[in-house]
């Protein structure tokens, strides 16, 4: 049989029966059509923000897409959370250029997933060795300095470092579900002074405020209002540069709100904090998360404890809560481990970056395992 890959500067080219054919069976909401077109229709991940979609589709000799990878022409490593800034200075300096490169992952959203998406008709292993030839010989062709996977799942991980581009290891915290039937159960398995403290923060949070979690159609325009005040205000404090329009709320509101649960806190009926997660087949993800008023343990409560009462509702198995946050640890989210998978053309920088991660990463695991161990808020064995 004769295969064939398409390039494709737009995913609404290859459409969305031909896409979710590959991406609805991995269960993950990110590679869903719905989300990477609200990500580029809404101007969020497109070429004048320097998000270029340059997406393949593995397709046999009758046209039909048998797989399909998320990839993107970078001018900047922003939006990504997998940090290659140093790479890039150096390269620069060296009098290289880093800039364009190929990205194969979900914009803003470093929640690990599947980046390799194949027709369930099909063999996954050779879909993927089919897609990521292809964006090796795409880097070629472009004249690209690198092409990066971020946050594929442990298996993409491996295949792709047997294929030679260099494997990097990063830390996220996440809360699993110990068949825990309530909340309560939860805290059952902390030690006594965790129990105590996440039960004062809890209180502390909720005095006053009306929190809810919406979902699906009770979710309305002007929560969507609401929460992107929210998230504004928090991007400029914190980083200075929100990635999402306004235009990206509603767009996933509309076609992806059975996917969605929105938790709003109010204060005499006026919204006041939200946290934006969505909801895939075995696990909730926390993305955005804003509050126009400085109430005590809010973030705690919208971001960590409501998601661990939803998941546990809905027998969910684990909350991704994000990048970044060791004060995750005492709510009960432990560190574990995310890929990345690099493929740099020039040897010059190759190099270097290569025995740069053999050491990075026993360094990284280490620091996992002495995190998990020092710090962790469960009952000790005996």
């Amino acid at each position: 049989m004769t295969f064939t890959l398409t390039v494709h500067d737009g995913i609404a080219d290859i459409g969305r029966e031909a896409w979710d054919a590959c991406a609805c069976p991995t269960g993950d909401p990110f590679v869903s059509y719905d989300f990477l077109h609200a990500c580029e229709a809404s101007g969020s991940a497109a070429p004048h923000q320097d998000w270029a979609p340059r997406h393949l589709a593995l397709r046999d000799e009758d046209d039909a897409v048998l797989g399909v990878m998320p990839l993107y022409l970078k001018g900047h490593s922003q939006g990504e959370y997998v940090f290659d800034h140093s790479w890039a200075d150096a390269y620069e300096r060296a009098g290289g250029r880093y800039y364009p490169k190929l990205l194969g992952a979900v914009p803003f959203t470093p929640a690990t997933g599947p980046r390799f998406l194949n027709h369930p008709d099909t063999d996954a292993a050779a879909v993927r060795q089919a897609l990521l030839q292809g964006a090796l010989t795409l880097v070629e062709r472009l004249g690209v300095s690198s092409l990066h996977v971020n946050f594929p799942t442990e298996t993409e991980w491996t295949d792709m470092a047997q294929a030679g581009l260099l494997p990097r290891q990063d830390i996220q915290f996440i809360w699993r579900n110990d068949g825990y039937q309530t909340f309560d159960d939860f805290l059952s398995a902390l030690s006594a002074n965790r129990r105590k403290t996440i039960r004062r923060e809890r209180r502390d949070a909720q005095a006053g405020l009306d929190i809810r979690i919406l979902t699906g159609a009770d979710i309305a325009e002007a929560h969507w209002d609401a929460f992107f005040a929210f998230y504004m205000d928090t991007g400029d404090r914190k980083w200075g540069r929100p990635y999402l329009t306004r235009d990206f709320f509603s767009r996933v509101g509309a076609t992806m709100a059975d996917r969605i649960a929105l938790v709003m806190a109010f204060r005499d009926e006026k919204p006041i904090a939200g946290a934006l997660n969505f909801i895939g087949r075995d696990a909730l993800y926390g993305r955005q998360w804003g509050a126009l008023e400085d109430v005590p343990f809010l973030h705690f409560e919208l971001c960590y404890y409501q998601a661990i009462e939803f998941a546990i509702a809905h027998g969910l198995s684990r909350v991704e809560a994000g990048a970044q946050g060791e004060h995750k640890i005492a709510r009960g989210y432990l560190p574990s481990p995310v890929y990345s998978a690099h493929f740099i053309a020039d040897p010059a920088l190759r190099d270097p970056v290569a025995d740069y991660l053999r050491r990075e990463g026993p360094a990284v695991e280490a620091q996992r395992r002495e995190m998990t161990e020092e710090l962790s808020p469960f009952k000790k064995e005996n």
